[in-house]
């Protein structure tokens, strides 16, 4: 995982993403990568519990 922190506190997932990190373009080069899961991943203490997340913003285009 890139820049993705998950705990489970009592009932609750609890993901933290530090949004002042970026990891370059994504494969599309359409946007910036702030964080991924980089597919899905378990949730901590509930294996069959899963998730999928990518958190980016929009690339900025050039003279538009």
């Amino acid at each position: 995982m890139k820049n993705i922190e998950m705990k489970v506190e009592g009932e609750k997932l609890i993901i933290t993403v530090d949004l002042s990190k970026e990891y370059g373009l994504s494969s599309s080069g359409k946007s910036i990568t702030i964080a991924s899961t980089e597919g899905n991943v378990s949730v901590p203490g509930h294996e069959q519990i899963k998730v999928g997340a990518n958190i980016y913003r929009p690339r900025p285009q050039n003279g538009r």
